[in-house]
């Protein structure tokens, strides 16, 4: 069926960087398609294109960026023709699509991963959770809901999983103070960061009865270690990658 105007609007939120969140076809080579890619929103949409080449109609905007932070981000997409405002958060982009068809035409479908005629998919599917979903589309989801006929493939669960590990966001002059285990000889410690930062520190803790400290770091934006022993001679080690 084909539509001149469309709405798109869903909140999600995920840990994952790479996946597929929707993706609708026709078989005439319309398709709209919304993604993670590397932790950024992309929208890739075609209104249609020609079989000598001459009028090619696939755009693609990319927005936002470190969205696999397991936060709701809300999404709303609103099309009147070619001209096309995609928010993010509240931060609206506005573009128009190439080519110059008007029309989106597509199947009563909506795929999380599919084949297309120039291209295949090969991004996992989406891990997360979709809250708040809504399509004012004739072809989307309301063929499912009003008339019940839906298609369920793979692990799909209409909740959403917390994970066991949540991530923090640290300033400047903000730390995690962590206690320690007394009459333990073993330091151990793993996380995951991410920063634009080129310089900081990262992990510090000073062993028992003065014996010395480790301290992780950054420094010109490789990471160190450096681990002082203060026993009958002081010892100095460091390790930078």
């Amino acid at each position: 069926m084909k539509t001149l105007k469309d709405v798109i609007s869903l909140k999600f939120k995920t840990s994952e960087s790479e996946g597929v969140i929707f993706h609708g076809e026709g078989q005439q080579g319309d398709y709209i398609t919304l993604e993670l890619k590397k932790a950024k929103l992309v929208l890739s949409l075609n209104l249609g294109s020609n079989q000598l080449g001459s009028i090619y109609g696939h755009t693609s905007v990319v927005t936002g960026s470190l969205l696999d932070d397991h936060h709701w981000h809300s999404i709303a997409i609103e099309r009147h023709g070619r001209n096309i405002n995609l928010t993010l958060d509240r931060h609206t982009q506005h573009f128009r699509t190439n080519g110059e068809f008007d029309y989106l035409d597509l199947d009563y479908e909506v795929h999380r991963e599919a084949f297309c005629s120039d291209w295949v998919y090969k991004d996992k599917m989406f891990s997360g959770g979709n809250h708040e979903f809504s399509v004012i589309l004739p072809f989307c989801l309301w063929f499912c809901l009003f008339f019940c006929v839906c298609f369920v493939q793979g692990n799909l669960s209409f909740s959403c999983v917390e994970p066991h590990t949540v991530p923090v966001f640290f300033n400047a002059t903000s730390f995690l103070e962590l206690p320690g285990r007394p009459s333990q000889d073993v330091f151990s410690v793993s996380f995951l960061f991410r920063t634009w930062n080129p310089q900081g520190l990262l992990v510090f803790s000073s062993f028992a009865d003065d014996l010395g400290n480790v301290e992780v770091d950054i420094n010109e934006g490789k990471v160190s270690v450096h681990i002082n022993v203060s026993q009958v001679k002081k010892n100095h080690i460091d390790i930078s990658s």
